[in-house]
Order: C-alpha cells, then structure tokens, then sequence
C-alpha cells in the first residue's frame, strides 16, 4: 500500500506540469489569437484613415485647380474690365486716366505720299510726320454707373490737334450666364489687336495688315454680345451690329445696319509657365460710294469710288510664356494674325468723268511678332509684316488703272524700357517695303506715360 501511494505521490508532479504545459500552450495561442486581431483591426483603421487621407487631397488639388482655371479663364477672354461696384466717399468718383505719348520720326521717303501698293487706301494709315510731334494721346473717364451698368468714354488727340472719340459705350454687368452687352462707340471684337488702345502696342505703329484691310483700327457704332461659356476652356463667342462708317465701310444715310462682325476665341493653359489663346473673326461692310485717290496709267490723279460687299476673314492666335507663370524678370510673347478680304462691286474711274465698270479683288496678308523680357524692365520685339496684292479685276477700267504684281512688306525691331506700368521709352527700328520701288528706312523714338487710374489689359 506504502509502494502505491509513493507512486502516486511521485507521478502527481508530472501530472502537475504536464497540465501546466497544456494551460500554458491555451494561452499562448490565445494571445496569438488576440494580437492578430488587433493587427487587423489596426491595419483597417490605417487604411480607412489613408483612404480618407488621399480623398481630402484629391479635393484640395480640384478645388486649387478650378480656381486657376477660373482665374486665368477671366484673365485670358475677358472682353473688358469689370469694375467692382464702388462703395464709401468715391461711390460717385469716375475713373480718370491720361495717356500722354510723344514720338521723334526718322523717315527716308516723304510720308505726305505714302500708299500701299496695290490696295484701296483708307483710315488713318502711314508712319506718321517728320521730325517730333505729338503721338496719339488718350483722355479716359470709366465708372460704374450703377449695379447693372458700367460706362466709359476715351477721347484721342492726334498730332494734328484734332480730338476724336474712340469711345463712348455702356456695358452690362449683372447679366446672367456670361452675357455681355455692349452698346455705343467701341473697338470692334475682330481679330487680336483691334480690340486694344494704342498705348498697349508692343510697336510703334500698326500691321500693315491692320493699315491695308482696316484703315489702321476700326471702331464701331452700334451693339456687341459676348458670351463667356461655361466650360473648363474658356471660349467666347461675339457678335456685334452697326453702322459700318469706319473703313472698309463708308456712312450710309439709312436706317438699320452698315456692318456686321463675327468672332470666337478660344483659350487656356499649358503647364504652369504657358498660356495660348486662337480665335477667328468674320466682317461684312456695305460701302457706297467709298472714294479714294489714285494715279491712273497715264500717271495723272484721279478720285475713284467704289461701291459693293466688303468681306473680311481674320485668324489670330497667341502664346505667352513666363517661368512658373511669374513675368517679372523674364516672359515672351509669340502673337500672329491672318486677313483675307474679298469685294465685288462697282467702281467708278474718275468721278469727275465717271466711267463705271464691274469691281472684284481678292487680296490677304499676315503679321508674326516675337517680343522678349529679357531682364526687368528691358524687352526686345521683331515683327514681319507681309501683303498680297492677289487679283484686282476693273472691269472695263482696267484699260485705265494698273494692276501690280507686287507684295509690300515690312521688318520693324523695337527695343523698349518699362521702368514702372506708368512709363515707357521705345526705341523701334523699321524697313518699309510697302511702296513698289522705294524702301522707306524708318527711325522711331517714343516715349508713353499713363497718369490716373487705368484698368488692367486683356490677355
């Protein structure tokens, strides 16, 4: 009996530890069990909050990009400033601003006889006088009139004394869906450089495509609708009525319109450091009896009229490159323009001896310019001017005038000094081909001066 319970009491602590093993093994893999669990648990928080994490990101980065988007969408095809609604003492107060320029002329060939070779002329077109005078100079009243409507009106002073209104409109303000409502004396929407005052010109002069198809710069008296849609591109649509006075038109003694304009720009942005913007206008003018000068073939002047359809097509396009979209120190500007002109009509030879025959011409033209910031303050800018005289067919009278084969052109090289956005000193050198047989070696020194408030240019 002694044997057995000596067993027993030896056998107990193997009995022990082996239970003990077993208890130690349960929590083990309990443990295992629980660490698992919560690696789980964990690794589902970390994702959802990652998750969440990348969504808040991407949110932050839409909303940072419409918001460019709709910043550059105004700065590139806004038509015109809008001003905010004015508030406390100056409620009342218009805008004034004063453009004061002056210009020293250079020219090897008289510029009392210049023309374009082989084109209608008309506007106010050449290099200007001899010597120094006065350049274009610019009174501007603009202000709110109330919160639907904005006015303006600019009056120009030539260096012959004259003073004329270049403008004089209304607009609209609180249009919905992008509409814009224009109506009075304005720039025509036409083309890229129509549209802007003279002082904002990276040269001196204008094309001589603006010279030869739109007497310089045409205004226009009547009503003009932009849209502004809403895209994430930013496109404008426009159309304007009027009465067509300015050439290639002439005053009609009517009622309604004397000319009719189409346009589209389109525009938008390539990475952080570049901007474009294309467009495509359309010009129907009705001129009647639209007179002008001329030498016949047998070299004696004579005063001819012409009267029919006007039509006029014009692509522009522009690039704008600054680092990082920053123009302070350095940026380029690469802008074009391309016009075709077709009319049919009847011209008159000699209105002191009218001889009245059938009139059809088809001519185009182009410019391309290049302006360069090289260093704060100092640009440099080259611009190519080309015509083609195309085919002209007087009918009866081409036994009268001449129908030359000949292309004007035009090289120019400006170098300008901008030491604030109130004052400007250019320097421009050209070679004007645009009279078959003479070369006009053209000099230019200029100087532009902005006094009072002036709103900020289009694109």
């Amino acid at each position: 009996m002694q044997r057995y319970i000596l067993g027993a009491c030896g056998a107990l602590p193997l009995l022990l530890a082996s239970t003990a093993m077993a208890a130690s093994d349960a929590d083990l893999e309990k443990i295992h069990v629980e660490i698992q669990q919560l690696k789980q648990t964990y690794e589902a928080r970390i994702e959802a909050l990652e998750a969440r994490l990348q969504q808040a990101e991407d949110t932050a980065k839409a909303a940072q990009s419409t918001a460019t988007q709709a910043d550059e969408k105004a700065k590139q095809i806004a038509a015109a400033p809008q001003p905010a609604a004015a508030s406390g003492s100056n409620a009342f107060n218009p805008d004034l601003s004063l453009i004061l320029s002056g210009i020293y002329s250079n020219l090897s060939q008289d510029p009392s006889k210049y023309r374009i070779t082989g084109f209608i002329p008309g506007g106010d077109i050449g290099p200007g006088k001899r010597g120094f005078s006065l350049a274009e100079s610019e009174l501007g009243v603009y202000a709110n009139v109330d919160p639907y409507f904005y006015g303006g009106l600019n009056f120009s002073m030539a260096p012959d004394n004259t003073t004329s209104v270049e403008e004089a409109f209304i607009q609209t303000l609180s249009l919905a869906k992008g509409v814009t409502i224009k109506a009075g004396r304005f720039f025509s929407g036409i083309g890229y450089l129509n549209e802007q005052h003279a002082h904002t010109w990276d040269f001196v002069d204008s094309p001589l495509a603006y010279q030869a198809f739109l007497g310089g710069q045409m205004n226009q008296d009547g009503v003009q609708v932009k849209w502004l849609t809403p895209t994430e591109t930013a496109i404008e649509l426009g159309a304007e009525v009027g009465r067509g006075k300015n050439f290639p038109g002439t005053d009609l003694n009517k009622n309604g319109a004397g000319a009719a304009a189409l346009f589209g720009h389109i525009g938008g942005d390539v990475g952080d450091s570049s901007s474009w913007r294309a467009g495509v206008s359309y010009l129907h003018a009705s001129p009647r009896d639209r007179q002008y000068t001329d030498t016949n073939l047998a070299g004696t002047g004579v005063t001819n009229a012409f009267t029919g359809a006007s039509k006029l097509w014009i692509g522009d396009f522009v690039w704008k490159w600054a680092p990082h979209g920053n123009p302070v120190y350095t940026n380029f500007k690469l802008q074009g323009e391309y016009f075709r002109r077709k009319e049919d009509g009847e011209l008159t030879y000699d209105t002191a001896s009218p001889v009245t025959s059938a009139y059809g011409s088809s001519q185009s033209g182009w410019y391309l310019q290049g302006v360069y910031q090289f260093r704060p303050y100092w640009r440099v800018g080259l611009r190519r001017d080309q015509l083609d005289s195309g085919s002209v067919d007087y009918g009866l009278n081409n036994v009268n005038l001449a129908r030359p084969s000949f292309s004007p052109s035009k090289n120019s090289l400006m170098f300008d000094y901008t030491p604030s956005e109130f004052s400007r000193i250019r320097l421009q050198f050209a070679q004007d081909k645009s009279r078959q047989g003479a070369t006009d070696n053209q000099v230019f020194l200029q100087y532009q001066m902005s006094l009072g408030a002036h709103g900020a240019h289009t694109f």
